[in-house]
């Protein structure tokens, strides 16, 4: 079972892989959102903004989100970790229930191209 830090390291890996990203990925995360990552079997979660092409994770909060994010992600800390390693495909985990997204429609049609 992954760690709080081996999964804030995982948000961090992302953060800075969108960072360097271009094209249609840099376009889909040009947005400004809040965003929440609930990790189920920690029974924690991570909160911060979409912001500039980058996440920023501001806190770290035990259990569920207190506040509703636009962008709310839930999963196990194990699949985080392989999401970001590459390990695990975001469709194919999302597809069999492994991975929750949830937003405004607008926002999913643009997030779509980052994931």
């Amino acid at each position: 079972m992954a760690t709080i830090e081996e999964c804030r390291a995982a948000l961090e890996k992302l953060a800075e892989n969108m960072r360097g990203a271009e094209g249609d990925v840099r376009e889909a995360a040009a947005m400004d959102r809040s965003v929440s990552c609930r990790i189920t079997d920690l029974d924690v979660t991570f909160v911060g903004r979409l912001t500039d092409g980058r996440i920023e994770v501001d806190d770290t909060l035990p259990g569920p989100p207190r506040e509703k994010a636009q962008i709310r992600l839930t999963m196990t800390g194990d699949d985080l970790v392989a999401l970001v390693g590459g390990e695990l495909h975001f469709a194919k985990a999302w597809g069999s229930g492994r991975v929750s997204l949830e937003a405004g429609l607008r926002d999913l049609f643009r997030l779509r191209k980052l994931l």
